[in-house]
């Protein structure tokens, strides 16, 4: 059973940059691709990016992409998300999860933390 924590979540202004982290345990870290996804208000879960089991590679969503730099540290179990100039659209809940990459795809498992909020206001 994989367990997920996300931190780091906070109050930013728009124009400001935030890092997120995912600290997993109950299995073996470097054995799973590894997202992010975010959820707003009143919208469905959207996929904001994953890496590679060895992360060797990164895929974004369109919303992020620029903006976005997804990595991980396979020897503290830790995965990140940096995001800089936020905009008051990237005001959601972040996720991370556990999965695979197929064909360049990232199939999700239902590996699944408990969220941080990310709000970006003035």
């Amino acid at each position: 059973q994989v367990q997920l924590v996300e931190s780091g979540g906070d109050l930013v202004q728009p124009g400001g940059s935030l890092t997120l982290s995912c600290e997993v345990s109950g299995s073996t870290f470097s054995g799973y691709a590894m997202a992010w996804y975010r959820q707003a208000p009143g919208k469905e879960r959207e996929f904001v990016g994953y890496i590679t089991s060895g992360g060797g590679a990164t895929k974004y969503g369109d919303s992020v992409k620029g903006r976005a730099t997804i990595t991980r540290d396979n020897v503290k179990n830790t995965l990140y998300l940096q995001m800089n100039s936020l905009k008051p659209e990237d005001t959601a809940v972040y996720y991370c999860n556990a999965g695979r990459v197929y064909s360049g795809t990232y199939l999700a498992q239902n590996f699944w933390g408990q969220g941080t909020q990310v709000t970006v206001s003035s």
